[in-house]
């Protein structure tokens, strides 16, 4: 899978080199997380390579959005939006299904294949727009498929209820819908410091993190990602003994399953393997097809 470099400091490594190209993102976060400083670093990744940005805003407005971003240190984004490579859509205050179903096709026609970076900040309003859930799904889908053919989607999500959870009414179907999920956790700890930590809920096709990370905002800088603890260097003890036993054992299977295993291990890393037993592992493959 194609990777584009995501713009989050720590990130890239997280998501085995960024994220998916053509692919749909959701930020998940609390008030302060730093969603929106995210979508602004995703987009500016993007102009820096020389793709163009859009900026489908649903909340605060341009003015506001500029500003925050110069802020964290994009003092020249005037420039782009000058040069029309960062385009703004101010969809406040709209009748979001309204917006959606008819100004968004006529928006993709004109950019269809442009390969560029879309940010939607934030997706909550599209939620809060219809009490039906079914509804709420038509009209995420639809907007997720609509704006993946211009290029690579980032959307941020509020998140409200039990912190942390991720399981109010207004995280579940992006959550489905997405091909890869981050959630911000901003909170409070008891000697009253603040403490925030980022994890990839999910990613499709893609090899990723499992663990929380540190992250920070800085200004100047933006978001920022601890990324110690996970793994950098490719271990290959474990998937090297496994591929040594399965190489004599697996010759029991079909030849069509032998060679695709054989082509697994290519992608296996040891942190993957480190729960499992590799003779009970091999054996239970076998098994699978001892009676075809």
């Amino acid at each position: 899978m194609e990777k584009i470099k995501s713009g989050i400091y720590g990130l890239n490594p997280l998501l085995d080199g960024g994220i998916n190209i053509n692919s749909t993102t959701v930020v998940i976060g609390m008030t302060g997380a730093g969603k929106t400083t995210f979508s602004t670093q995703f987009i500016r990744r993007g102009l820096e390579s020389g793709q163009e940005g859009i900026f489908v805003s649903l909340d605060e407005n341009k003015e506001q959005i500029v500003k925050e971003a110069i802020e964290m240190g994009w003092t020249d984004i005037q420039n782009f939006i000058d040069e029309d490579k960062l385009v703004f859509i101010d969809a406040s205050g709209l009748e979001f299904s309204q917006f959606i179903k008819k100004e968004l096709p006529d928006f993709v026609g004109s950019w269809e294949g442009a390969n560029a970076r879309i940010a939607v900040d934030p997706l909550t309003p599209v939620i809060w727009s219809t009490p039906d859930r079914y509804e709420q799904r038509d009209l995420i889908g639809f907007m997720l498929k609509e704006t993946r053919k211009v290029g690579t989607v980032l959307c941020t999500l509020e998140e409200h209820g039990t912190e942390g959870k991720l399981v109010g009414n207004e995280t579940i179907i992006p959550m489905y819908l997405a091909d890869c999920v981050i959630h911000l956790r901003n909170r409070y700890i008891p000697d009253e410091k603040l403490e925030r930590k980022l994890k990839i809920v999910k990613a499709r096709s893609s090899r990723h993190s499992e663990l929380e990370h540190d992250y920070s905002i800085i200004k100047g800088l933006g978001l920022v990602v601890n990324a110690e603890g996970y793994p950098r260097v490719i271990e290959s003890e474990i998937v090297t003994k496994l591929a040594e036993q399965f190489g004599e054992r697996g010759r029991e299977l079909p030849k069509y399953v032998f060679d695709r295993i054989n082509v697994a291990f290519n992608d296996l890393r040891d942190h993957d393997l480190e729960n499992l037993n590799i003779d009970s592992l091999i054996e239970t493959v076998i098994n699978e097809y001892s009676e075809d």
